[in-house]
């Protein structure tokens, strides 16, 4: 008998697509959700599908 090999899931390439151009989905992050930095109050956001951060000042 012949092994059977199981099926790997690729990413989702229209979610890399979009980020790639510009369009990220930003969502405030809730494990770091304020950081005081050179005393002034933060927001850290987080896109839902690359991972890539953004730090927005109040």
């Amino acid at each position: 008998m012949s092994d059977i090999l199981p099926f790997q899931r690729r990413p989702n390439p229209a979610g890399n697509t979009l980020c790639r151009n510009g369009h990220h989905k930003w969502r405030i992050d809730k494990v770091r959700r304020f950081d005081v930095k050179q005393g002034r109050l933060v927001t850290v956001y987080r896109c839902a599908r690359c991972g890539k951060t953004r730090v927005k000042a109040h």
